[in-house]
């Protein structure tokens, strides 16, 4: 276990690449309540800014400010960005379901934009970057409990892009001496998460069950999935950010905990609609759908001391107390239409 004080952080200018997103704006939030420089960069194609209006409140939070950019935009914007930039974490992705309808997006976005964000971090003297990663690079996992060490075998285009933006980082680690660190993220939950077709499943169930509407499950529902929340991302993303022991190197950064998706949507159910109106439907099976998670989070918790969230059921329904955060501004006014 190591001891990390995030408070380094404090005046120090950093990017977070989908900073308007789900996870991003949440470590968007954390760090500039450390007192970071934040720059948020976001093209706005998934993430929304009313996820981050509440750090645009220059009075309060002089240490926040947005840029609309692609992080694929190689041109002067990005480079008047990047000047003084002390750490890039970049959480900016095309999503998994995005990447079956335009697939020559999703590597342009998941690869080629990883690649011209490192390029911009060497020629400006970046001294960090933690690179946001999937476990989807594993494809359809053969050993488990699967490790940092598993064989990539990707079973989807995401996974395939999300792999190549990996690789990337890992060459300008060697070549260039760049200090950087991959998390590769597991079914992440929280509040903010984007509620649509292109979300993730806690929310797009949440938004049909408050719509009156069943919750359909893709395929027989036996899939396991490890459920992490998104607190304990961003306090991997700091850690990362911050730890020698995380130079480099490359983790699962996943609670441990499995839930099948039948399970979420009958448990999803029992606490929103208790009176029975609503059940699970089930609809055709995705492709590339991965069955079975058992991820071992060892690495993580020893060389940079994470101590993930356990109890699932305790802090959905704590979360999903107050539905509207849950969905956010915009998704709140969809759940009501």
């Amino acid at each position: 276990m190591t001891d990390v004080d995030t408070a380094q952080l404090a005046g120090r200018k950093v990017i977070v690449t989908g900073g308007a997103g789900f996870i991003g704006s949440h470590l968007c939030e954390a760090l500039v309540d450390i007192g970071a420089e934040v720059i948020c960069m976001d093209d706005l194609s998934a993430g929304k800014r009313d996820n981050v209006a509440h750090l645009e409140n220059r009075s309060n939070r002089p240490n926040f400010r947005f840029a609309e950019l692609d992080v694929c935009d190689s041109g002067p914007a990005m480079d008047a960005v990047f000047e003084g930039v002390d750490t890039v974490f970049h959480n900016a992705a095309s999503k998994k379901n995005i990447c079956l309808i335009n697939p020559h997006r999703d590597l342009d976005v998941n690869a080629g934009g990883a690649l011209n964000l490192l390029q911009m971090s060497m020629k400006h003297g970046v001294r960090k970057f933690v690179q946001a990663s999937t476990g989807s690079v594993y494809g359809e996992p053969q050993i488990f409990p699967t490790t940092e060490t598993h064989p990539f075998e990707p079973v989807s285009y995401y996974g395939v892009s999300k792999l190549a933006g990996e690789r990337y980082v890992d060459v300008f680690h060697k070549l260039y001496g760049l200090d950087t660190t991959i998390l590769r993220y597991f079914h992440v939950y929280g509040p903010r998460q984007e509620s649509n077709e292109f979300g993730g499943v806690v929310s797009i169930f949440l938004r049909r069950i408050t719509q009156g509407q069943n919750p359909i499950v893709f395929g027989h529902g036996e899939q396991v999935r490890s459920f992490t929340w998104v607190k304990d991302l961003v306090e991997a993303n700091l850690r990362a950010a911050l730890s020698p022991r995380a130079t480099g190197q490359a983790f699962n950064a996943a609670s441990g905990i499995r839930v099948t998706i039948n399970e979420l949507a009958k448990g999803m159910l029992e606490i929103l609609d208790p009176q029975q109106k609503l059940a699970v439907e089930h609809g055709e099976p995705l492709i590339g759908d991965i069955m079975e998670f058992d991820v071992s989070n060892t690495k993580i918790r020893e060389e940079l001391g994470i101590e993930f969230e356990g109890d699932f059921w305790g802090t959905l329904k704590t979360a999903l107390a107050d539905i509207d955060s849950f969905l956010g501004k915009t998704d709140k006014a969809e759940a009501a239409a």
